[in-house]
């Protein structure tokens, strides 16, 4: 059966996602088992089943931790992307290029910076930083209605302009600037439980707020009118999908600093393989956001040993060149 066929069933959709499913398992054991210490299969399974082992303390509470957050970020910043190309009827749009995550990540600088002994308002104040980033976005691109290309270049002229304010206080606070460096590369290091304890209630909260907003993400792609035709709030719906897509990139970038491209590759290879409805595009972008983005740690750990590049290199050397490909083939 080809793909095309598989797309048109509802089984073979659910079979899609389920590969899905197996490529996010084959990347957390290579992320869990692969590192300066090796750990075997067995002794991995006997670790999460209860059982000890020679590598347990370091598979309990370095390896599995920093996995689980690879996952959720992965996550987030998928469906972000996901939901951002859907309520502004553009393939170019992701958390990053567009300045969301811009925002997201001056807000945290200015925590990082001026309060580091407050770290735990980075999320808070980071979400507050992606929102006024979107509404600063649309408000730029809104002409007689939103067309992409003014959407991608607004988002652009905001980042630019976010980038230039995080340098000019990295200057400012040169003394405090190193681990704000890592941050903003973006990166899994030394990330640990109380991580995974601030992602996963962002990312069950969004997730589920995402996957009920799919049936609307699928009108949208009808057109504004033929959506206020079938009752459809339009302008609610994408200030609400807005902040949710906010929500998720400020959430992930609070926790592992600037990465980007996972909300432009991930969405797009999901739609290739799994089609366009939303209803299957959003789970099949999160758990294909989640393999990314373990794979791409794993990769940037185990590269390069005993030097450990930041994940976001690794993205950024991968998302670059899709980017032009799509815009090469978009505009």
């Amino acid at each position: 059966m080809s793909l095309a066929e598989l797309r048109s069933h509802r089984g073979g959709r659910a079979s899609l996602l389920v590969l899905f499913l197996v490529a996010v398992l084959l990347a957390a054991v290579l992320s869990i088992g692969l590192g300066s210490v090796r750990i075997p299969l067995d002794e991995i399974l006997q670790s999460l089943a209860g059982g000890t082992g020679t590598h347990e303390q370091i598979l309990r509470n370095i390896r599995l931790p920093r996995t689980i957050v690879a996952a959720l970020t992965g996550v987030e910043l998928a469906l972000s992307g996901a939901i951002l190309q859907a309520i502004m009827k553009n393939p170019l749009a992701d958390p990053h290029i567009i300045g969301i995550s811009s925002g997201a990540g001056l807000a945290g600088i200015v925590v990082l910076l001026l309060l580091p002994e407050a770290a735990w308002l980075v999320t808070p104040v980071a979400f507050v930083g992606a929102m006024a980033a979107a509404v600063l976005i649309y408000l730029l691109a809104w002409k007689d209605g939103i067309r992409p290309i003014r959407m991608i270049l607004a988002g652009v002229a905001v980042s630019a302009f976010f980038g230039a304010c995080i340098s000019g206080l990295m200057i400012l606070y040169s003394d405090r600037v190193h681990s704000a460096l890592i941050w903003l590369v973006g990166g899994l290091s030394a990330r640990s439980w109380p991580h995974v304890a601030a992602l996963a209630p962002y990312t069950a909260i969004g997730a589920v707020l995402a996957l009920l907003g799919a049936r609307s993400l699928n009108i949208l792609q009808l057109g504004d009118d033929m959506a206020r035709g079938l009752g459809l709030r339009v302008e609610a719906v994408r200030l609400g999908l807005t902040a949710v897509a906010a929500l998720l990139a400020a959430n992930a970038v609070s926790v592992v600093g600037l990465l980007g491209f996972v909300g432009l590759i991930v969405p797009h290879t999901a739609r290739l393989i799994i089609g366009s409805d939303y209803r299957w595009l959003l789970p099949g972008s999160a758990v294909l956001g989640a393999a990314l983005v373990m794979a791409a740690d794993t990769f940037a750990r185990v590269a390069f040993a005993p030097l450990e590049l930041p994940v976001g290199i690794i993205l950024a050397l991968l998302g670059a060149p899709f980017f032009l490909f799509l815009l090469r083939r978009e505009l």
